[in-house]
């Protein structure tokens, strides 16, 4: 069986946004990192699924920076793209802004890199198709991610 045709980044594109209640709070007042790790992790997921037509399982959580707290009454929006392919496994990378839906002001609060494995209806690990980059940006994430899988197989 050959493998699919390669498919762009931006094909597996994904948003997601939530407005972040007290029920998501910790006990500063900020939203807890564990509903972001949820909300980085399903966005990611779907993002690869995208990608491979398939359902997926994650495998690691490579990296997860947490660089500013997320305000209860913020909007919160996740980004993620495949940025990374092997034969069944994929790289996503996951960005997260939060918003102040009154001011409009955004702030870039977290980066996150995610494995996950492509599986059959079996729930055996199936191939996928490669990842292509369009743009020099592009290129440089997809070095960057193959970077960071030489260091993964290394552990």
């Amino acid at each position: 069986m050959s493998l699919p045709a390669p498919k762009t980044m931006r094909a597996s594109r994904i948003s997601l946004s939530q407005l972040m209640q007290p029920e998501h709070a910790n006990n500063l007042g900020n939203v807890h990192g564990g509903w972001i790790m949820k909300l980085v992790d399903e966005c990611g997921a779907l993002a690869c699924m995208r990608h491979s037509q398939r359902r997926v399982v994650t495998v690691a959580v490579d990296s997860m920076t947490f660089r500013q707290p997320i305000k209860i009454g913020n909007l919160v929006t996740l980004t993620a793209e495949v940025t990374y392919t092997g034969r069944t496994s994929m790289e996503a990378e996951v960005r997260v802004e939060a918003e102040n839906p009154i001011t409009g002001g955004k702030t870039h609060t977290n980066n996150a890199y995610l494995v996950y494995v492509a599986l059959d209806d079996d729930g055996k690990p199936v191939s996928i198709a490669p990842i292509t980059a369009e743009t020099p940006e592009e290129q440089n994430r997809l070095e960057a991610a193959k970077q960071r899988q030489i260091m993964r197989l290394k552990k």
